[in-house]
C-alpha cells in the first residue's frame, strides 16, 4: 500500500465530500427519510457516498469497500478494507447543529491504520499521514493542496478527567458509568468529532454505551490511535476489533493511555 497516496486520496475526496453536503446544509430546506433501521438519510448522505465511493473505488480497484450507505456492502467477510461514513451525525445535519463528519478509513487486519475525519461546518479536518501519525490541518481548506498542518497527541489525564459524551445519544447508562470518575469537565459533541477531541488532548475519555457500526468508528479510532490514544471494548478492554459480522459494534470507550478504567 502506498500510504503516501491513500493520505492524499482521502484527504481529497472527505473534502470534496464536505462541500457538496455544505452546498445541501446551506440552501433551502432538504427532505428527509428514514432508512430500514428507522436512522435519517438525506441527500448529502447520497451524494457524499457516490463521490466518496466513485474515488475510492478508482483508485483502490483491489480492496473491498464498506459503507454505510450502501447495504449490499454490508455482507462482507473481510479484515483488509476500506470504511466510509459519508455523512456521521445527520441527526446533528439534520437539526442544523454543525457537529456532522465526513469519516474514511483504511482498515488492516482488522484494526483502524489510517483515517480522515472532516468537520465542514466546524471547518476542523484530522488525518492520519504516510507515517501514520494524527495531524490536524489548518484551514481554509483545498482538496487540491494540503495547507499547514500540527502533529496531535492525546493529553495526560490528571486525577480528574475531562469528558466527552454524544450529543444525541447521551442516557443514563452513560451517566452511571461516567459517575464512576472524578469529572474535571463534561463537553457533548456529535459524531466522530468526539475521538478527534480526545486525540487533541481536549477531552480524556468518550464512553459509548449504545448501538454504533463500523463506519461510525473506524475513522475516528484511527485518528485516535494515530494520536496515541486507545478504543477497547467496555465489557473487557480488550481492543476493538473490525471486519465483525454485519460489522456492528459493542458498547467501547475511547480514551487517553493514562485513564485508568473503571469496571462496568
Amino acid at each position: 500500500m502506498d500510504f503516501g497516496r491513500l493520505t492524499q486520496v482521502m484527504r481529497t475526496l472527505a473534502i470534496e465530500a464536505g462541500e457538496k453536503i455544505m452546498e445541501i446544509y446551506d440552501g433551502p430546506e432538504f427532505d428527509v427519510r428514514a432508512k430500514s433501521d428507522d436512522s435519517p438519510v438525506t441527500a448529502a448522505d447520497e451524494a457524499a457516498d457516490a463521490l466518496i465511493s466513485e474515488g475510492l473505488r478508482a483508485a483502490f480497484p483491489d480492496l473491498p469497500l464498506v459503507t454505510e450507505e450502501q447495504a449490499d456492502s454490508h455482507g462482507q467477510s473481510v479484515s483488509t478494507f476500506l470504511i466510509v461514513d459519508p455523512l456521521d451525525g445527520t441527526k446533528e445535519f439534520v437539526q442544523r447543529r454543525g457537529d456532522f463528519t465526513v469519516n474514511i478509513a483504511l482498515v488492516e487486519d482488522g484494526q483502524p491504520t489510517r483515517g480522515v475525519v472532516y468537520a465542514p461546518a466546524k471547518q476542523r479536518l484530522f488525518y492520519t499521514d504516510a507515517s501514520g501519525a494524527t495531524v490536524e490541518e489548518q484551514g481554509p481548506f483545498d482538496a487540491n493542496t494540503p495547507g499547514t498542518t500540527a502533529p496531535i497527541k492525546v493529553g495526560a489525564p490528571g486525577a480528574a478527567l475531562r469528558v466527552v459524551a454524544s450529543k444525541s445519544h447521551r442516557d443514563a447508562a452513560t451517566d452511571d458509568y461516567i459517575g464512576k470518575y472524578e469529572v474535571e469537565d463534561m463537553k457533548s459533541a456529535g459524531s466522530s468529532l468526539k475521538f478527534c477531541l480526545v486525540a487533541t488532548g481536549e477531552a480524556d475519555i468518550y464512553p459509548r454505551l449504545g448501538r454504533t457500526m463500523e463506519w461510525d468508528t473506524a475513522a475516528g479510532h484511527a485518528v485516535l490511535a494515530g494520536a496515541g490514544g486507545k478504543v477497547v471494548r467496555f465489557d473487557d478492554h480488550s481492543v476493538l476489533g473490525y471486519g465483525k459480522p454485519g460489522f456492528e459494534n459493542p458498547f467501547f470507550i475511547a480514551h487517553a493511555p493514562g485513564v485508568d478504567l473503571a469496571k462496568p
